[in-house]
């Protein structure tokens, strides 16, 4: 078990600090990394090799979960640079954002009542993916070129699309509820 629990994410899966990543390279060095500290594999080990096989797996999956999702790796990327990020206080004073969050939260109120609701909500979820991969691009122009206050916003207004894709997730779940 050659993993350093100190080492970045980045390190540890063998990846340069950047905001781009190769994703396919990400997927095939976290299945090997897995292969070798899943704690299936020390089932007959000691109890302190048991124990850093186990936190060694669930520090592989964190890295995972955060190098391949661009919200997470914008955030990571942001906070190894010492960027800290006060979640409670900060907000957007982008009026032209505010006005498509709270007319996507509308629509989102109004789906129920539509003719054909999975269709409208799949309008709406394409919408909201379609802006998300929007600002993702910002947020890359933005990391690249060190501009640590705009990346902050638009890390923020990435957090407010992932709150609404999420939020339209639990509305399909519940209208396929209705249906059964």
């Amino acid at each position: 078990m050659a993993v350093d629990l100190s080492s970045t994410y980045f390190e540890l899966f063998s990846l340069p600090q950047s905001f781009r990543v190769d994703l396919g390279q990400l997927d095939e060095r976290y299945r090997e990394l897995q292969r070798t500290v899943h704690p299936d594999r020390y089932v007959n080990g000691t109890d302190q090799e048991r124990r850093l096989s186990m936190q060694l797996a669930t520090r592989i999956n964190e890295g995972y979960r955060t190098l391949k999702d661009p919200l997470r790796r914008g955030r990571y990327l942001m906070e190894l640079g010492g960027h800290r990020f006060d979640d409670e206080q900060r907000t957007t004073s982008d009026g032209g954002f505010l006005m498509e969050q709270v007319e996507l939260r509308e629509a989102l109120a109004e789906v129920r009542a539509a003719d054909d609701p999975f269709s409208t909500l799949a309008g709406i979820m394409d919408r909201i993916d379609a802006d998300f991969d929007g600002l993702t691009g910002e947020l890359q122009a933005q990391l690249d070129s060190t501009d640590e206050g705009a990346a902050a916003e638009t890390l923020m207004k990435m957090q407010f699309f992932r709150r609404l894709n999420e939020e339209a997730h639990e509305l399909e779940a519940a209208l396929e509820d209705e249906l059964d």
